[in-house]
């Protein structure tokens, strides 16, 4: 066990899962998620009603811009010595924000999430990144929550054909100045864009599996830069600022500032479609060497300071009900963790039952995924972009 950590085993026993329930009755449990976005923070009211009612669990979301604040709670609570009680009982998260609480000792370090009775209906076997997170061993110490694929979408009334290699995307943005841009990292979409060009020029991409060096990096993101450098003069508003995040993306496309943007939600083009937020006309497509693709999670802190509630919320999260409303793009679009095949016909019935939008990529049609490079290589992305593409004040 890492020094400092508390195992769950010297506090709940998780095989017995009713007295988690008991335990877990009356908590309050302070759910750190990004709130970006209003669909997903009602997805996330409507978990904590139903919580609520089930549970005597009360859900309270603390509406993140980056999940890095959450993280940096802990760590100042760490360094406090706040080892037990602590402000933090539950995070959104994937990445090198879970690889740098693991690396801190400031996770639970029993593999409690293997023990939630609804893991047993997870993808293991059919969806490797939920057993590492940016090569990064879960080892049981998040919980699978969702799926990510880096979709670019477009309205097809206004752009008759996508450019779906990384020349083609140069020429039109050469060619369309002011029509495309990204969001600012550390933002995770503008990361993720980031890696997903990354990918399109590097000679060996085997070098992105392996923690990055100052020489290994310096070697393979120069065509990156020089990449970025080309077309960075072109982008909306001169490059001068950049998106937010996914959702001020959407919302250029849909106020006609840009011509094509970008999500890690495969259905949320759709999802917007249904909720008018965007023409019918808009359809999606990916880059011709493949697309980013990763899980995302939720963690408990170890110094949580309602442990069961926060385990009470992690296994409703994965449960057939909450992973079936999850993925309908009339509330969310995300794509479900679970093994449909596991499930029992009723289940499996609440899946069938969910559409598939006129913006939303078959499963053949994403081609090869592209696996997140070791996290040590987003850090170094961003860090290198703000200094190449952030302006002084």
């Amino acid at each position: 066990m890492v020094a400092g950590t508390t195992g769950v085993a010297e506090e709940l026993d998780v095989n017995d899962w009713q007295s988690v329930i008991d335990a877990a009755k009356g908590q309050e449990v302070y759910f750190n998620a990004w709130g970006g976005a209003p669909n997903i923070n009602a997805y996330i009211d409507w978990v904590g009603a139903e919580v609520s009612q089930k549970y005597g669990v009360t859900l309270n979301h603390v509406k993140l811009d980056d999940t890095a604040n959450a993280v940096n709670r802990v760590v100042t609570e760490k360094a406090a010595g706040r080892n037990q009680g602590g402000s933090v009982d539950l995070i959104w998260i994937n990445g090198e924000n879970f690889a740098s609480m693991k690396r801190q000792g400031l996770l639970i370090a029993d593999n409690w999430a293997e023990k939630l009775p609804n893991y047993q209906f997870a993808d293991i076997e059919g969806k490797p990144t939920l057993t590492y997170d940016f090569t990064v061993p879960v080892e049981g110490q998040e919980s699978p929550w969702g799926m990510a694929q880096l979709t670019f979408y477009y309205d097809s009334a206004v752009l008759l054909e996508p450019p779906k290699s990384l020349e083609a995307l140069e020429d039109w943005i050469a060619e369309n100045p002011g029509r495309f841009t990204y969001a600012a990292p550390p933002n995770f979409i503008g990361t993720t864009f980031l890696k997903q060009m990354l990918y399109g020029v590097i000679d060996d991409q085997d070098m992105l599996r392996q923690p990055a060096t100052e020489e290994s990096f310096a070697k393979a993101t120069a065509p990156l830069w020089d990449y970025l450098d080309r077309v960075h003069p072109n982008l909306w508003r001169m490059g001068e600022i950049f998106a937010a995040d996914t959702t001020q993306l959407k919302n250029l496309l849909a106020d006609g500032e840009i011509d094509i943007a970008m999500t890690f939600n495969p259905g949320e083009a759709s999802s917007a479609i249904n909720a008018q937020e965007l023409p019918d006309t808009v359809r999606s497509f990916v880059l011709d060497y493949g697309s980013m693709g990763n899980s995302h999670f939720v963690t408990i802190p170890y110094n949580a300071n309602s442990k069961a509630g926060a385990m009470v919320v992690a296994n409703f999260l994965l449960s057939p009900q909450a992973q079936a409303r999850k993925a309908d793009e009339n509330i969310w679009g995300d794509p479900t963790v679970l093994n449909i095949a596991a499930l029992n016909d009723e289940q499996k019935a609440l899946f069938d039952a969910l559409e598939r939008g006129p913006a939303t990529l078959a499963a053949d049609e994403f081609g090869a995924t592209l696996l997140e490079p070791d996290s040590s290589w987003a850090v170094m992305l961003e860090e290198e972009w703000a200094k190449r593409y952030v302006r002084a004040n």
